[in-house]
């Protein structure tokens, strides 16, 4: 986490922009959850982190700030977000496979997904602004447990 953390603040500084305390904070907490959190949760997880309350537009600036930097991400399904799997590419061609049991979720390369959604929206007339490809089911590890204890085999709700 500490080498996530100095190449957020090294790219924020080549940008020009700062990772204040609390953005640095936010973000190491999307790090160490390791899935999605709600920005509630976020909330409560700063607000033990730095011990002191903090009022919700506290957690939503600094959230804003790290998608904007593409250091997170934000899920519209579930309206959580996410830390950045590769904060230094660019994300095209990116799909998010969301748990439904776990709530965890994957940032995977989707090229081809990708193409023929512009494709589509091209033939179509459509300018693309901005795309999020969100795909909901069952991840692996879910699934390997319900195999083993010989629930659902549906693979998904």
């Amino acid at each position: 986490m500490r080498k996530a953390l100095a190449a957020a603040e090294a790219m924020c500084a080549q940008r020009g922009e700062r990772l204040t305390e609390i953005r640095r904070a936010a973000y190491a907490e999307l790090l160490e959850a390791g899935q999605p959190l709600s920005a509630y949760e976020l909330l409560q997880r700063l607000q033990s982190r730095l011990d002191k309350p903090l009022a919700p537009p506290t957690v939503y600036r600094p959230l804003e700030f790290l998608v904007q930097q593409g250091l997170a991400h934000r899920l519209e399904s579930t309206h959580a977000f996410m830390a950045c799997d590769h904060p230094a590419d660019h994300h095209h061609q990116v799909l998010y496979l969301v748990c439904t049991d776990c709530g965890g979720a994957e940032e995977v390369r989707a090229p081809a997904v990708d193409g023929l959604i512009a494709q589509t929206a091209s033939s179509h007339g459509f300018v693309l602004k901005r795309q999020v490809t969100e795909v909901q089911g069952r991840c692996g590890d879910c699934n390997e447990q319900t195999d083993k204890s010989g629930g659902d085999q549906g693979g998904g709700r």
